[in-house]
């Protein structure tokens, strides 16, 4: 195992642990640092009813496939708009920027927000990133059999799902979808297959859901169903043609015995046949699905996966996990293949850093492939 990887996962660890340490210099603390300690040994506890924005923040080192071994700085924020109501969940929001020696680069913004009506929600993300990655090719055949290239990536990728709930759990949207994202200095061209090194795409949808979780960052019982289509019309980007994309979730949360939970998950994605590469799946990177394998590693315009996981909460702030699963990238439903499902499983240690949001480590296996993943709230 790498070294390195080692090595940052020791001192993630530590940083974890020392949300819960006490402030023991007392007086001694300025009021910026003793503010800082107590956001972290009491960052769990709902303040929302207390203050209009309850905030946490820590600098700590950062590890992934690839990037490598670096920093990380993470803010995570709960409010309410509505703060009299006691019966909603309370809006979230989390910022990430991590910088690495390998040059990666990379700024998140993600979160939902519950409107006063206790009916509407914005669930919405911002990414930018400039990472030096390797390169296989952007279908999975190609991926099975190139040699490992390289190229420099720069993306900035905003989502945002503005829904209404009908009823108890039923959800109606609107999608946006803005992608940009630029190959250069790659080293062997032909792995972009006679696509454009550069696109930019706006997409326009619309989004089903079935939600009945009980907490929609930390679940412990329910059932989240997705439904959603995006058109990504030629007039509104630089492809050569209209695409759309098509994405179905559903996953379920059961508990078994105290502070145990099984969790399942399934997910599908279908996009066009001749989907520019920067819309198609990757398995693997920093998303919950395929934890482990390398971003980038398999790419193709489809994507189907499913992944089981125990969730076991240990004591105080504190919790593991264990999972397994498979998934694959496919051209096409005609060509799905039994025979390419790729294995993927793992463990992983749980911190309550925020109320009901963990900061979570993994460290996942796969064909010929394991490393660890670091995130925010829980992989599904």
């Amino acid at each position: 195992m790498n070294r390195k990887a080692l090595i940052s996962a020791f001192l993630f660890f530590i940083s974890a642990l020392s949300i819960l340490a006490q402030d023991s210099t007392g007086a001694n603390r300025s009021g910026f640092f003793q503010n800082y300690w107590q956001s972290l040994i009491n960052g769990n506890k709902d303040r929302t009813h207390e203050k209009p924005f309850d905030v946490s923040y820590t600098i700590a080192p950062s590890y992934t496939r690839e990037g490598g071994f670096g920093l990380g700085a993470t803010a995570t924020g709960l409010y309410r708009m509505d703060m009299t109501d006691s019966t909603a969940s309370p809006s979230n929001v989390a910022i990430n920027v991590k910088a690495s020696l390998k040059g990666f680069f990379s700024a998140i913004g993600n979160g939902i927000n519950y409107f006063p009506d206790g009916r509407t929600r914005l669930v919405y993300s911002a990414h930018f990133s400039r990472k030096i990655l390797n390169f296989w090719g952007t279908c999975f055949d190609a991926c099975e059999t190139n040699p490992t290239s390289e190229y420099v990536r720069t993306q900035f990728v905003v989502d945002a799902d503005h829904n209404c709930r009908i009823g108890r759990c039923f959800y109606f949207g609107a999608v946006m979808n803005f992608n940009y994202t630029d190959a250069s200095r790659i080293i062997d061209p032909s792995y972009l297959a006679g696509q454009n090194p550069s696109y930019f795409l706006t997409g326009l949808g619309a989004s089903f859901q079935i939600d009945t979780r009980d907490v929609p960052t930390n679940p412990n019982k329910g059932i989240y169903l997705l439904l959603r289509e995006v058109v990504y019309p030629q007039f509104l980007g630089t492809a050569d043609m209209t695409d759309w994309s098509t994405t179905f979730t559903l996953c379920g949360y059961h508990p078994l015995w105290k502070g145990g939970v099984i969790a399942g998950d399934f997910y599908a994605r279908f996009n066009s046949r001749n989907a520019p590469w920067t819309l198609r799946e990757e398995l693997g990177g920093v998303m919950g699905r395929m934890r482990g394998y390398y971003s980038g590693r398999y790419i193709d315009c489809n994507q189907v996966s499913v992944q089981v996981e125990l969730r076991q909460h240990i004591a105080s702030r504190f919790g593991c996990v264990a999972w397994i699963g498979g998934g694959t990238v496919f051209p096409s439903l005609p060509e799905f293949k039994w025979k390419n499902i790729l294995p993927n499983g793992g463990i992983g240690l749980r911190v309550e850093f925020k109320h009901n949001i963990n900061l979570r480590i993994d460290f996942g296996m796969g064909k010929e492939t394991a490393g660890f993943t670091f995130g925010f709230s829980e992989a599904f």
